[in-house]
């Protein structure tokens, strides 16, 4: 029975039962932390073999260099050539960069501000710079324009990506949007996977501002739940095809696929849009560390495929995770008609919505022991005009734990609900 039909005398008991429940759970002093996504120990240690891959006397690439020392700036041959598939571009598209794909767009947002993109004038002269942020999105994306202190501007996130009708009208009309923040596969939070036509308006978009550039962050494109998972249209492709090739950076990492801590990140763009960067990037570094990319080549034998099949081995330990979270929010909400939420086929999260309510169930788990991401972190500046997404982060706790939180959680959920009902 909808929670919303039930009459008051029926909505009172509703509320004592998930009070007495709530009570129980906090009693048992709890401490359960789902506030990031981070991979499970169980997930580093399909990675161990990495620590003792190189052996004696194993420090040259395959030209003969020494890797030990300074030099190629933009990463060893080979290391781009592993990388190439899982960005769909050809190793010359590409550079290597340090272990942080979040780095290097903060880097790429620097240089934009300090010296501007492609001879245009540098952002931080302009008086008011806007940047488009897809929501429910990505704080740490948000955070870095927000640093820079660009204006946010809200773009509503579909079932197949952001609402472009949208995107194309501001780009059209403002020359002071600069760019867009995109993760194209299995959005942070909500799991969902750009269609191959969002793709491809991306690619044919056509802004009133020149140095306009789509940050296409593609952190979760092997990162997939299922054993048949959804293939996407190549955007960098599909620009080059409307010789619009100089409007997007694509960004990926191995940060969640060997160690968070010491991946491999890598941008892939332009001939033009490389060319100018590995200008600045001169001035920054002599080269990044060719030792970890030696690392990850030998680990997985220089073989796009073998990371793939690592990821399968991820997938067996993480799947079972997200179908606990999605299978207790049927089970104790799905009957109620209080929420709505993701069933991902990849990624690293599970999006949840129930309005009005998001900041009261943090609150109520924090004080029962279980840490969430905080509400409104997926909303530019913290703010969810609706007060009702949460970012569910399912991979780092064991099932045991996960489990006891989203038993936590849903009670929160309905507690929370019964509240807002009674009191309206």
């Amino acid at each position: 029975m909808r929670l919303q039909e039930k009459n008051h005398a029926e909505l009172e008991a509703f509320q004592a039962e998930c009070q007495q429940a709530y009570k129980q759970f906090q009693a048992e002093n709890l401490k359960l932390d789902m506030s990031r996504g981070k991979p499970a120990p169980a997930q580093l240690e399909l990675s161990m073999g990495m620590m003792d891959c190189l052996k004696k006397g194993d420090y040259r690439a395959e030209n003969g260099l020494d890797c030990r020392n300074y030099g190629v700036l933009d990463g060893l041959p080979e290391t781009k050539a592993f990388f190439a598939p899982m960005l769909g571009v050809k190793p010359e598209e590409i550079i290597v960069y340090g272990n942080s794909s979040l780095n290097i767009m903060y880097w790429v947002m620097s240089v934009a501000m300090t010296n501007g993109v492609l001879g245009g004038t540098p952002w931080g002269k302009l008086d008011h710079v806007k940047f488009l942020c897809p929501v429910p999105g990505y704080d740490r994306h948000f955070a870095v324009t927000q640093f820079f202190g660009m204006e946010l501007i809200n773009v509503p996130m579909n079932e197949d990506g952001p609402d472009m009708d949208i995107v194309e009208k501001l780009v059209a009309e403002d020359d002071s949007i600069k760019g867009i923040w995109c993760v194209p596969m299995y959005s942070n939070p909500g799991g969902v996977v750009y269609s191959d036509e969002v793709v491809k308006r991306f690619a044919v978009l056509k802004p009133k501002a020149a140095d306009f550039r789509i940050f296409w962050d593609n952190a979760y494109c092997v990162h997939h739940l299922v054993d048949n998972p959804p293939v996407q249209a190549n955007l960098l492709e599909e620009a080059k095809k409307v010789g619009n090739e100089d409007i997007c950076y694509m960004f990926a990492s191995t940060s969640k696929i060997t160690f968070p801590g010491s991946g491999i990140a890598v941008m892939a763009a332009s001939e033009r849009n490389l060319a100018s960067l590995k200008k600045s990037l001169g001035f920054a570094t002599i080269g990044f560390d060719k030792m970890n990319q030696l690392r990850h080549l030998r680990f997985f034998g220089g073989k796009f495929e073998n990371l793939l099949e690592h990821m399968k081995k991820h997938k067996a330990l993480i799947a079972p995770k997200f179908a606990i979270v999605v299978n207790t929010l049927e089970k104790e909400l799905g009957d109620l008609g209080i929420a709505t939420w993701s069933n991902p086929k990849g990624g690293y999260f599970i999006s949840f919505n129930q309005k009005g309510c998001a900041k009261r169930i943090v609150q109520l788990c924090k004080d029962a022991g279980v840490v969430l991401t905080g509400a409104g972190a997926s909303f530019p500046y913290g703010v969810d005009p609706e007060d009702e997404n949460i970012r569910i982060s399912p991979t780092f706790p064991t099932e045991e734990e996960l489990q006891k939180a989203m038993d936590v959680f849903v009670c929160s959920a309905k507690l929370a609900a019964a509240e807002q009902l009674l009191a309206d």
